[in-house]
């Protein structure tokens, strides 16, 4: 009996679902693109501490931009954006308002039309959204959201169904070809288990980067989003600090002075499963009508 019962014990006791640890509060990024200098020094360091892969070492004939875009083996990616009005470039222009503005976009309505040439650049990584569209897509659980409330891929359980790659509206997921699973940022989430500042934001030389608890993060960028106003700077904003209509808060903002598609984000972001009430209206739909068929042929046939 008592081999039986241990051998019990410890098949039940696999099955158990553990304890997640204790919440320990809000953490996330707030970066600043208007001190970034496309240094890189970001992506190095991403990929030092994570032990990524290198992508090669080829131009992509896009400015200084040779990573190209965010992948299973790049988790940071600077985006290099040229603006130099007499080649061509071709902006929109419109009245210009306080970046205070009401309403959910506060860049609608802004003049982004530049009085000089200017470098664009923006360390762009994982948004770590608060309601994230990748999170709700996972069918085996690999995707959670830690107890430092950041979205975190568990690779020992993803499937590689690529779920969460066609779910993010950021393109931040991407799929290995070495192992088959997701993979993206961990906001360092072994360097935060030791109170670590995770490698990018230790690395950025102008603090572009900022680490910190959630609450404390939007009061540094409100107070510099005040201060570039003064200073003359009035298309100055921030980006995904505030849930709008269509998509949560994110806990990876940005302060940019250029509508958010120029830097590669989208404008108006959306959450997938806001899209799925017709479809499964219609799956209802078409199962009642087949049920219908069904039991009107059942009947012709008795009869």
């Amino acid at each position: 009996m008592a081999v039986r019962s241990t051998l019990l014990d410890r098949l039940v006791r696999g099955l158990e679902k553990a304890s997640p640890p204790p919440a320990k509060g809000e953490t996330g990024f707030y970066t600043d693109t208007t001190v970034c200098i496309g240094c890189k020094a970001c992506e190095v360091a991403c990929k030092q501490w994570n032990q990524l892969p290198p992508d090669g070492y080829q131009l992509s004939g896009n400015s200084y931009d040779n990573t190209v875009e965010l992948s299973a083996t790049s988790w940071r990616h600077v985006k290099f954006i040229e603006q130099f009005p007499f080649e061509g470039l071709q902006l929109l222009t419109a009245p210009a308002v306080e970046a205070t503005a009401d309403g959910p976009y506060p860049w609608q309505g802004l003049s982004l039309e530049p009085t000089r040439n200017r470098w664009l650049m923006m360390s762009d990584v994982c948004k770590h959204c608060v309601t994230a569209p990748c999170h709700e897509a996972c069918p085996t659980g690999a995707i959670i959201q830690n107890e430092f409330e950041n979205i975190l891929i568990q690779n020992d359980i993803c499937n590689g169904c690529a779920y969460c790659v066609a779910a993010c509206p950021f393109g931040v997921i991407g799929r290995s070809q070495s192992d088959g699973h997701s993979h993206k940022c961990t906001l360092c989430y072994d360097r935060q288990r030791d109170d670590l500042v995770p490698a990018c934001a230790k690395a950025c030389p102008t603090e572009s980067i900022k680490f910190g608890r959630i609450d404390d993060l939007r009061e540094k960028a409100a107070r510099r989003v005040a201060e570039l106003h003064r200073r003359g700077v009035k298309e100055a904003y921030l980006y995904g600090d505030k849930p709008t209509d269509t998509y949560s808060q994110l806990h990876s903002f940005y302060l940019l002075v250029d509508r958010p598609s120029v830097y590669g984000l989208p404008d108006d972001p959306s959450n997938p499963w806001r899209n799925m009430a017709g479809d499964y209206f219609r799956a209802i739909a078409a199962t009642l009508a087949a049920l219908l068929a069904f039991g009107v042929s059942l009947i012709l046939a008795g009869n």
